[in-house]
């Protein structure tokens, strides 16, 4: 069985999202131990006021103790895959931590501790839809590896 986490620089919130984050964490726990972390402390709300290059080592600091075995990074230079290539990386690793940076993305010392970058879009999107995009493929990739017809 995988062990999957996402870890993001996010406030928690209780908006219209929620449940269908939810029901998609429901499925994933069919073919995986799934847990999602959001991380936002007064370290990195401060920071983020003070600026890009603050921020961005508030967020390393916070992603570190999460790092896993296998580190996938959403980041805009990111590989470009379909769903099947996607789920290759399920057929490969059984910890996957999967990490959405903050509003001011990574940095690039930081990125250097990833075992891969992937991209979800070439258009920008808001932490929530990104969020939303992952959750659903990796429940996409989890049926492809498992063989359920969902990906069809």
């Amino acid at each position: 069985m995988h062990n999957i986490t996402v870890v993001a620089i996010e406030k928690d919130s209780k908006d219209e999202f929620k449940p269908i984050l939810e029901g998609y964490k429901k499925m994933i726990s069919r073919y995986a131990k799934f847990k999602s972390v959001e991380l936002f402390n007064k370290k990195i709300l401060n920071s983020q006021k003070r600026g890009e290059r603050e921020a961005k080592k508030s967020y390393s600091e916070a992603f570190e103790p999460h790092l896993g075995r296998y580190n996938v990074f959403l980041h805009e230079r990111g590989e470009m895959l379909d769903s099947m290539e996607f789920s290759k990386i399920f057929q490969d690793n059984g910890e996957i931590n999967f990490f959405i940076g903050g509003a001011y993305g990574f940095d690039e010392e930081f990125l250097k501790k990833g075992d891969r970058l992937v991209s979800l879009s070439k258009m920008t999107t808001s932490h929530k839809i990104a969020k939303l995009m992952l959750f659903e493929q990796i429940y996409r990739a989890l049926s492809i590896v498992n063989k359920h017809p969902y990906h069809k």
